[in-house]
């Protein structure tokens, strides 16, 4: 399961659990550019479940669209990930630091307030 939310001008939540396949990737991907295109100092919180590795197809719908993911990217000041997956939080820190010009910051979950508190939301 995904979806979006958008919380005000600058700001989305993401939400992700269990299995990602090609068509929900499709979709959370369209909503995501539609939602970010015009933004500015945009803010991200994404919110993840209990997620299994996405399956090949969502992978590829992924890479297909990562001309247009670094694009968005470019409105995003910040990414808060907030869950209670190690191995998540820890790609998110290390992903954190891949990205030029963006803070990105992982939050157990018991901690979306301090999340939202440092997006700045």
């Amino acid at each position: 399961m995904m979806n979006i939310t958008k919380m005000s001008d600058n700001r989305i939540d993401v939400e992700f659990s269990g299995k990602i396949d090609s068509a929900q990737m499709t979709t959370v991907l369209d909503e995501m550019f539609s939602a970010i295109e015009n933004m500015e100092h945009g803010l991200l919180l994404y919110r993840v479940g209990k997620l299994e590795m996405p399956t090949m197809g969502a992978i590829g719908v992924e890479l297909a669209n990562l001309p247009k993911i670094f694009r968005m990217i470019r409105n995003i000041d910040r990414i808060a990930v907030v869950c209670d997956q190690d191995w998540i939080q820890t790609w998110s820190e290390i992903e954190g630091k891949l990205i030029p010009g963006v803070q990105m910051k992982a939050f157990d979950l018991e901690d979306e307030d301090k999340a939202v508190e440092w997006l700045g939301a």
